[in-house]
Parts: structure tokens; sequence; C-alpha cells
């Protein structure tokens, strides 16, 4: 009789959580299997969201089968997806909103969370299927349409490229974007405020910072008609429509009950930020759950919430989880480096830009002005990484 697999669990499958499971799939022995879990029906492609929302005809490359995620791996039939929405992980299991193989009890040997964080819509979907979540972008598509002036909440990286793609598609339409904190992109050397300032001038985008909207307990009509949006200065701005890019919320919930047995141990979430505690290893702080891994934005390392430092660590989390297989210590570290970003400033103007790297000296940031953008934001090569070939654009819509 044949041993029985033993479990390695991913838990969120986005970018990082995508990114974790095939490197784990490539490198574990036979005797283990990768199972990523996750909610989506689909592999939601969350950085083109904000053009999608705005863009049409795009919509549907945005969301990927993950039934290819695996293929390029040593034992790709030893992995698998389970489509389910993880409630709580305990110490040797996870716990299911749905049966899979006749149980929503799921038992593991290594556990990563690569939950991220709640993001509002557009940035993220509602609906767990394709069909719906094309549905709610093709409706924000019309909206953005028939509105003559758009208010944008926000002004992180969500914020500033859907005001920039609105400005420069619907030229005519009248662009505001408020920002509570004195400068864009807050986490950022000032340069990139700037730089984010020279475009909203170039193309005629209002830009409020240092005040908050008040957001009513039902939310904005958005039906079409002008209605007033009162900011925390006192002061009143009459949009048509209004764009909520704000916040990142941890999703924490699936480890608020792990508690330590030792008193003197601190907390699996650090209270102060919502994120899990981790050590450079990206195993959990508290030794006593060595087996349980974080990568990601849900991951308290310091790092920038990006996906870059997020593949740094995925690769970091699959070399350590093969040491602790074969019997070795996990020693690889993941290094928090200068935060950077790529950002689209428009349908073909973007920037690479990097903050100084103060252990090196350096006091100046590192930016690369292109103007190689296009509409679909190369979607497609997304589908080549999850292992999806594609020959008729038809397929584009499975």
């Amino acid at each position: 009789m044949s041993t029985p697999l033993r479990n390695i669990i991913v838990v969120g499958g986005s970018f990082v959580g995508r990114m974790t499971a095939q490197e784990l799939a490539s490198i574990v022995p036979s005797t283990h299997r990768v199972l990523l879990t996750e909610p989506h029906s689909h592999f939601h492609h969350l950085f083109t969201f904000p053009r999608f929302a705005i863009v049409p005809g795009q919509e549907h490359k945005a969301f990927i089968p993950y039934s290819g995620i695996f293929k390029a791996s040593p034992n790709p039939s030893n992995h698998g997806v389970v489509q389910a929405r993880v409630l709580s992980v305990k110490p040797n299991h996870i716990e299911l909103d749905r049966e899979w193989h006749g149980s929503k009890e799921l038992p593991f040997d290594y556990v990563v969370l690569a939950t991220g964080t709640r993001l509002s819509k557009p940035a993220a979907m509602d609906d767990d299927d394709k069909a719906s979540s094309v549905e709610y972008l093709q409706k924000h598509q019309a909206s953005v349409k028939r509105s003559k002036s758009i208010l944008i909440v926000g002004g992180g990286a969500v914020g500033v490229q859907m005001a920039t793609d609105l400005k420069e598609y619907y030229p005519d339409k009248e662009v505001t974007v408020v920002q509570s904190r004195p400068q864009v992109m807050p986490n950022f050397h000032f340069g990139l405020h700037h730089l984010i300032k020279r475009r909203f001038d170039e193309l005629g985008i209002r830009l409020i910072t240092g005040s908050r909207v008040i957001v009513p307990p039902s939310g904005f009509p958005n039906d079409g008609s002008t209605f007033d949006v009162h900011l925390t200065n006192g002061n009143t701005e009459s949009t048509q429509f209004v764009v909520l890019a704000t916040g990142q919320t941890p999703n924490n919930q699936l480890v608020a009950d792990l508690k330590s047995s030792r008193p003197d141990s601190e907390s699996v979430i650090n209270p102060e930020n919502g994120f899990i505690r981790v050590r450079p290893t990206m195993q959990f702080l508290d030794e006593e759950y060595s087996n349980m891994f974080a990568v990601g934005d849900i991951a308290d390392t310091g790092a920038q919430k990006a996906a870059r430092p997020g593949s740094i660590q995925a690769a970091v989390v699959a070399k350590n989880i093969l040491a602790l297989i074969e019997g070795r210590a996990a020693e690889n570290t993941f290094v928090k480096g200068p935060g950077a970003i790529h950002l689209t400033l428009g349908m073909k103007h973007n920037v690479i830009f990097r903050n100084p790297d103060t252990v090196d000296g350096q006091t100046e940031p590192w930016i690369k002005p292109k103007d190689d953008g296009r509409e679909d934001l190369n979607v497609e090569a997304m589908w080549e990484r999850l292992g999806i070939s594609v020959e008729n654009p038809r397929e584009y819509h499975l």
C-alpha cells in the first residue's frame, strides 16, 4: 500500500501565495505535496484592476485559471488547488468552509500564510467566480464613462494609477484626487511625490492633500447624479462618481485563536499593525509554531508591501521548508531592501522608482521613466507564468 503524501499548505493564491506554491512544488521531495487553498475560482491579477476598471475590452484577461500552476514542477500530479475559504489555522490542520475529499479539516506538516490584505473595490473583487468579477468591472467602466467628474479617495498606487489612466483615456473628464497625507505615495522618497505631481499637472488632475473624505455610512450614490463630498477640512467637492482607493486591512483572522503555551511569548499578531510576527526565516516568531510561515503583505517584516519582496520571501520559505523536511535547520533569511515600485502614470507612461539604499549611503532615489506601456498591461504574460498556453483569444474568457 502506498504511503499518503504529506501536506504543505499555502493559504492564499494571489501573487505571493502563487509564487510560494510554485517554488515549493519545484523542490519538495515526492513524499510531499503542495496544496494551494484559495476561494477564488481563478487567479486575480490585482495589478490590472485599476486599469481594467476604466478601460474596456481587456477585463476578462485579469482572471486566470489555476489549472496550469504546477505544470512545470517535477511531480505535477502530486500537487493541487483547493478551492475553499480557510476559516481557521490550527497547530496541525486548517479548517475549510466546505468539504474537500470528504472533510472540512486538512492536516499539514507545514503551512504558509499568504493571506495579504483586504482592499476596497475596484482594487479587489467581492465575488469568487470569474463571470461576476468581469461583470463588476464592466459596470464600473460604464459608470466611469457616463460620469463627467470623478473623485478618487486615496493617493496610494491605486489612486495615482487610476487618476492618470482616467485623465488620459477621458481627457474631458474632471478628475480629483484627495489624499489625507501631505504627499501621495508617502512610503516613498519625496521625489516620487514631485514626479507624480508633475504628471498630474501635465494631465490636468486636481490634487487635494492634507484632508480626508468623510464617507457616508451608506456610501456614495454613484448613480450618475451630481452630489457633494465633504472633507475634514470643511470644504465640499461636487462630483458624479467616487472611487475608494484607500487602505489595506490585514487578513489575520485565521490565526486570531493561536495562543502560545508560554506566558512570556509575544502574540502571533502584532497588535500595533495587525500583521503576523515572523523571524528572518519567515517562520512565525513564536517558536511553538515553527512549522508555520507567513509571506507577503501579511508578514510583519517591515518591508514594503509589494510583489518583489514577496517573491524573495517565497524563495526563502521554500528553501527553509525543504531544509526542515530533510532534518536540517531553517537558515535562509529574508533581508529587507529599499522600497521600490513599477508605477503606471497613464496608458503608456510608467516609471520604476526605488528609494535610496541608506545602508549603502545613498541619499537620492533611483528613477527610470519609460513610455512602453500597453493597454492590457502585458497581462497575457501572466497566463504563461501560470502554465496556461493560449492559442485562441477566446481562451482568455475561460
